[in-house]
């Protein structure tokens, strides 16, 4: 188990918009909790004006993530749209890189397995593939269209 919420967030939780390089996306991370359920909660307004085009919610790993890992597990509920799990690695030095791997977020909470052969990397200078000993953090992704966000993840682990 990398967080399941269950005492807040984990103190290595960020929060960034595209205004980091000029975008005008708006939006916020919060620890919600209803139901008896505690879970990270994305949401906001993701716009592809001026550049732009993503919120997220990025955690830096507290420890190295096992070379048996297969991928990513997260429990997940939204609005029934696309969202993306990114991960950055020792080979991502710059900002705009990254691996990316797609996934729905249903209405109702479900289990999401993301294999590691499924992040597919964004840049110039990746290589195809991310090594799971080489992953640093995770973020949770509104990206790349015009779109209200909200999606929530209550637990993420690995496979």
């Amino acid at each position: 188990m990398i967080e399941d919420f269950s005492d807040g967030a984990s103190p290595g939780w960020s929060f960034f918009t595209d205004g980091v390089m000029g975008g005008v996306s708006t939006g916020q991370a919060v620890i919600d909790s209803a139901g008896g359920d505690t879970f990270l909660r994305l949401s906001g307004a993701v716009s592809t004006a001026n550049n732009g085009g993503f919120i997220q919610a990025r955690l830096t790993l507290p420890k190295r993530v096992p070379d048996t890992a297969r991928g990513i597990e997260i429990e997940v509920r939204g609005n029934r749209q696309t969202y993306f799990v990114h991960l950055r690695s020792r080979a991502t030095l710059l900002p705009w890189q990254f691996y990316q791997a797609p996934f729905e977020a249903p209405g109702d909470w479900t289990i999401v397995r993301l294999p590691f052969s499924a992040f597919d990397p964004r840049g110039r200078g990746l290589g195809p593939g991310v090594a799971p000993e080489s992953v640093r953090s995770l973020a949770l992704v509104a990206y790349g269209r015009d779109h209200a966000a909200d999606v929530s993840v209550a637990q993420i682990g690995l496979y």
